[in-house]
């Protein structure tokens, strides 16, 4: 296994926009030949577009764009920027009439931070030329990490800057990337090490202590979580696949979640992982599932180690 750039993975384009001010953005993966795809949300929190329709059991085959976003539920309007854009290219399932863009997605929430702004069509539209212009592809404190946060259990009081993180192998033929942003009510684990990288802090700000902890002492205190939080990716790999493998993979993907963030798949949380395929080279789906869970966990370190201080939140680099 050896780590690659991203930009390796053939037709596969990715760009980030973002609002500084508003510390919000939005991350786009295209694939404008059309990618087989799949998705699963586990977090009981979710804010997603066009996910029905990756059901294996319904009509459409491939997808052509997945949108990350900040924003919450508003940043889905993001997607519709990447349906004009891509419309304007004559991308898109050819319905007989016209061609229409695919575009699946998913927001996490970031309102507490920045000026009142959110992820709408315009930004959205911007991240796709950014990916079709092939502009740097930067992470920690942009696109859809530009406004996430992490360690949630106090609120905004001890929390830690999350982030936009990718990682890229490749085993033989095979490629295999993530594109995450890491918004989570838990803690955040470098899963080599065991130790954690970001998460809540004490209330003097100068150690990482356990959510874990925190959540277990409220057993039989039941309460509301805070709702401000959500990890959101995209598994992406010249893999040949089915629309029920991508599916599976998106499952499995989901290992890597457990492992580098706790806690995860809360109440509170939205957590969801897509898959895009681009069906160049045949693979043993299971073996796939091993370098994805590798890759994301890559990813979600990353987001965190890459992220800096400019809202004025501690970040991982701090300790």
């Amino acid at each position: 296994m050896r780590e690659i750039s991203v930009a390796e993975i053939e037709g596969i384009l990715i760009g980030n926009a973002q609002d500084e001010k508003g510390a919000t953005g939005c991350t786009v993966i295209i694939c404008p030949e059309g990618a087989s795809a799949g998705v699963d949300v586990r977090g009981a929190a979710p804010a997603t577009r066009e996910t029905d329709l990756l059901k294996s059991v319904n009509m459409v085959q491939q997808i052509h764009c997945v949108m990350l976003s900040g924003g919450s539920a508003f940043g889905l309007a993001a997607g519709n920027g990447a349906m004009e854009f891509l419309s304007e290219r004559d991308i898109g399932f050819d319905t007989g009439v016209e061609k229409v863009p695919i575009v699946c997605g998913a927001s996490l929430f970031d309102l507490d931070m920045g000026e009142k702004k959110h992820p709408d069509l315009e930004m959205g539209y911007e991240a796709c030329r950014a990916a079709f212009d092939k502009e740097e592809l930067r992470q920690g404190n942009y696109g859809a990490g530009t406004g996430a946060t992490v360690g949630k259990w106090f609120g905004s009081e001890r929390m830690m800057k999350g982030g936009l993180g990718i990682y890229a192998a490749q085993v033989g033929s095979i490629k295999c990337a993530a594109v995450v942003a890491v918004n989570c009510l838990g803690d955040v684990y470098d899963t080599e090490t065991g130790k954690v990288l970001a998460g809540v802090m004490s209330e003097d700000k100068t150690e990482i202590l356990s959510t874990d902890d925190f959540l277990l002492k409220t057993l039989e205190n039941p309460h509301n979580l805070f709702n401000g939080n959500t990890t959101i990716g995209c598994i992406i790999t010249n893999a040949k696949l089915t629309k029920p493998e991508c599916n599976k993979l998106a499952s499995v993907t989901h290992n890597a979640y457990a492992r580098a963030i706790s806690p995860v798949h809360t109440s509170a949380d939205g957590d969801s992982i897509f898959v895009m395929a681009t069906g160049e080279i045949p693979v043993m789906a299971d073996a796939l599932g091993v370098l994805s869970v590798h890759v994301m966990e890559k990813a979600i370190a990353n987001a965190v180690k890459n992220a800096d201080n400019r809202y004025g939140v501690k970040t991982a680099s701090e300790f």
